[in-house]
This record gives C-alpha cells, sequence and structure tokens, in this order.
C-alpha cells in the first residue's frame, strides 16, 4: 500500500467553522489531525500520507481545505497530499472551481489525487424519480461533461499522480441511494450490462490528444 487516506472529511461544510464536529475533535481536540498523520508516518515511513474530502472545489470548503493543510505543512505534520473526492454531476461543479481548487491545492508543493471519482446525472438539489433508463440526451452530455473533465485533469498531470472511480459500472453504485433513496443513476464510463458508454469514448478522446 504506497498511499494512505490518514484523515477523512473532518473540514465543515458551511459557515466560517473549520472543521466539523466529531467524537474526534470533542475527545481529542483539533489536534488530532496532525497526530493520526504523525502516527501513520510512524507506522509506515515510506508512504504518502493524503487528506481526502467532498465538496473539494466548493469555493469556501476549498479554501478551508487548504488553510488546513498549509498548517500542517508549516508545523511539519507529515501529509503528502490532497485526495480530491470529486462526487460531481453534469452540472457542477464548474470547470473554472475545478481549475482553481488544483491550482490552490497544488501552490503548497503537494501531490493530488481524484479518489472516488463519479458524475452523478442530476444535481445534487434535484429530487427527479421519474428516470428508469438513462436518456440518450443525458448520457450524450455526460460524454461531453467527462471529456472536457479530463481535458481538464491532463493539463495538471504533472501534480495529479491518480484518478480513482467509486465503482466500475452502473450497475453498482451508492448514488441509486444518495441523495434521493431507490432513485436509479448512471454515473460511470460502463452501463449496466459493462459495455462502454458514450463517455467511455469521449474520455479516451481527451486523453490521448496530443
Amino acid at each position: 500500500i504506497y498511499a494512505w487516506d490518514v484523515v477523512n472529511e473532518v473540514i465543515a461544510d458551511e459557515g466560517e467553522e473549520l472543521l466539523r464536529q466529531s467524537k474526534w475533535l470533542d475527545i481529542v481536540g483539533p489536534e488530532f489531525i496532525g497526530k493520526a498523520f504523525e502516527f501513520a508516518h510512524e507506522a509506515d515511513p515510506k508512504a504518502l500520507l493524503f487528506y481526502n474530502d467532498y465538496n473539494e472545489s466548493n469555493p469556501l470548503k476549498r479554501d478551508k481545505i487548504y488553510k488546513m493543510v498549509k498548517s500542517l505543512l508549516e508545523r511539519g505534520v507529515p501529509i503528502h497530499g490532497v485526495g480530491l473526492q470529486a462526487h460531481w454531476n453534469l452540472y457542477d461543479p464548474s470547470l473554472d472551481d475545478i481549475r482553481a481548487a488544483i491550482e490552490k491545492y497544488a501552490s503548497l508543493g503537494i501531490q493530488l489525487q481524484l479518489t472516488e471519482l463519479d458524475v452523478s446525472m442530476f444535481r445534487f438539489d434535484d429530487k427527479r424519480m421519474d428516470l428508469k433508463v438513462a436518456p440518450a440526451e443525458l448520457l450524450e452530455l455526460q460524454a461531453e461533461r467527462y471529456e472536457a473533465m479530463f481535458a481538464l485533469l491532463k493539463e495538471y498531470r504533472d501534480v495529479i499522480s491518480s484518478v480513482t472511480f467509486w465503482g466500475a459500472a452502473d450497475d453498482y453504485t451508492w448514488l441509486d441511494g444518495f441523495p434521493v433513496r431507490g432513485r436509479k443513476n448512471w454515473p460511470f464510463l460502463f452501463d449496466e450490462q459493462h459495455n462502454p458508454k458514450p463517455a467511455y469514448h469521449q474520455l479516451l478522446n481527451a486523453v490521448t490528444k496530443s
């Protein structure tokens, strides 16, 4: 195991508070974050150690993550990268916000990885339940989205060391139950029969262009 997700999802989504409420915070205090990295480094000195979070491209949360990681680095805490969960959808976040997040994190001199990538067909606040199969027009939008995303990621291949999908094909995805319980979603490059979707071919087009 060459890399560890050491601390996960500790940043507050809204408001001025930096950290989410948790038992770790209540019992140990904010220093639990630095200690976790120190203990992980002691356990495996050769491993790359990451902080991992969602909504990582949202400007408010992006700046909070940056502030925390910068503070850890300034204190000499052994942290080597930030994991962008990248639970994105057809519409959000914008490519500009993704670019800004990549550049801000990378300015700290650390690695970036996409750790839980999927592309939902629905905005987060879209509660519709009427779709039983993926419409062709949404599949095409998804293909265009993947192509644009990976064209952007390719620009930063010197700082992005890995992209991991949060699943393999549309027959099994956590998004079938979140945020709308029981709603089918189709977030991946392969369909429910594990056949490549338009997104697969357009993603390849994006990454193979010279």
